[in-house]
């Protein structure tokens, strides 16, 4: 993925805005994500640990951050540690930062090669009281691996186990909650991809292609303009698999008469779009398609009306799950006497719309955030419900990405195609 140049202001405001949420005396270190092994002498693809790209903007592998805003020496109070470059790694890998490079991006002055690390940490670390730390805490995480930061964790407080230390999850997924005007140009840019490789999909779809062959549309229309997919794998199922809600497959034939649901994203300079669409295969949805696809939409539009300043998540799911009660009522989908006999732990309409309607986006496309706090502007969220009948082979799920703004919200993806009109006629154009 190209490496689009962002105005360091971004990451020296962000670190401002961190240095004045720590408690007096305190160091902060972020570390680079691990490069993750395959099979023999495989890696898998690099991805940046979203903090440490926040803070810096840099993608580099093997780098650190380290924050001291009340360290006696000035020059210490923002150091960027990375891999010193040779020719060997330039033949091999190609090219790694240089110090004035390095400094361009993130704005930081100090950059120090990585060697020097452990005695450099040593002389900061003995004048602070606290250290914070950096874990992924994200409440959907299933951390299994023993990644960089935990075995920093484990050598610092061997080593130093009288300081304080303090979860900087807390704070900053907080201050990642609200995004900034470059930050959502960025997911703009992510969402105009998007719309760019999805009408290049309508026109391409037609009885008898493969599913990957879709993605395949999608991959090359965001390599050749500098992106690559979402931080997920894209999901492209056509007919019953549209009611498989992580469907990975994208193996079969997209049959004649079948609808194709389409998860995907593209990622630009790191932000990320999230986008769901279904679109029938011949062009042409039937009626009872059309009357499905039209009472997702309707229960769409009405929660994109509540993400607004000062709105709960709780509450909006809740509007959400009641409006779709009631749709699934009109589709016959339920009765009212399945609802009266309903258990309360698992209601009626969990059988056709079992998953939450929101989740936050930026960095990350389940991006960190705190659920319980009201909506203020600034914060990014999909909207996506679904309504899946697998007795009937039809998945439906409808999904833009919202940003909450002083009064009312902005829709990142108001230009891609959603009506069944345009869909249509886009299709058989």
């Amino acid at each position: 993925m190209k490496q689009v140049k962002i105005d360091s202001k971004l990451f020296i405001e962000n670190r401002k805005k961190l240095v004045k949420q720590l408690k007096p005396n305190s160091m902060v270190v972020v570390q680079a994500n691990d490069v993750m092994p395959t099979n023999a002498d495989g890696t898998m693809f690099f991805k940046q640990n979203s903090d440490l790209f926040w803070l810096t903007g840099v993608n580099q592998e093997e780098s650190i951050l380290v924050l001291y805003p009340d360290a006696p020496d000035p020059a210490f109070r923002e150091v960027l540690f990375l891999t010193e470059t040779s020719p060997l790694i330039e033949v091999w890998y190609g090219r790694k930062l240089s110090k004035s490079e390095a400094t361009e991006v993130t704005g930081i002055q100090n950059i120090v090669w990585l060697s020097n690390f452990n005695q450099i940490f040593r002389n900061l670390v003995t004048d602070a009281d606290n250290i914070y730390v950096n874990t992924n805490e994200h409440k959907r995480a299933d951390v299994i691996v023993q990644s960089k930061s935990f075995k920093f964790i484990d050598w610092c407080k061997e080593n130093y186990p009288l300081h304080n230390y303090c979860r900087l999850a807390p704070v900053i997924n907080r201050l990642r909650m609200i995004k900034s005007p470059q930050e959502i140009e960025l997911m703009q840019k992510a969402c105009d991809l998007t719309e760019k490789a999805f009408r290049r999909v309508l026109k391409f779809v037609k009885p008898g292609v493969m599913e990957y062959e879709i993605q395949a549309e999608f991959a090359h229309e965001f390599l050749r303009n500098g992106s690559t997919f979402a931080d997920y794998y894209p999901i492209i199922a056509s007919g019953p698999g549209a009611c498989v809600l992580h469907y990975i497959k994208n193996d079969e034939p997209c049959k004649d008469g079948d609808l194709i649901l389409i998860d995907t994203g593209a990622s630009y300079s790191n932000y990320n779009a999230d986008m769901t669409r279904c679109i029938p295969v011949n062009g042409k949805f039937t009626k009872r398609q059309k009357q499905v696809y039209n009472a997702c939409l309707r229960v769409m539009k009405n929660t994109i009306a509540l993400v607004k300043k000062g709105g709960i998540w709780k509450e909006i799911q809740k509007a959400t799950e009641m409006d779709m009660e009631k749709e699934l009522i009109g589709l016959k989908l339920l009765k009212l006497r399945d609802i009266k006999n309903q258990d309360p732990a698992w209601p009626a309409f969990k059988k056709y719309f079992m998953h939450n309607v929101s989740h936050f986006l930026g960095l990350d496309v389940h991006d960190v955030g705190y659920f319980q706090t009201p909506y203020k502007p600034g914060m990014v969220f999909t909207v996506e419900p679904g309504i899946y009948i697998q007795e009937e082979g039809i998945g439906i799920r409808l999904e833009n990405n919202i940003v909450v703004k002083e009064n009312g919200n902005f829709d990142l993806m108001r230009n891609i195609p959603l009506e069944i009109e345009e869909i249509e006629e886009i299709m058989n154009s």
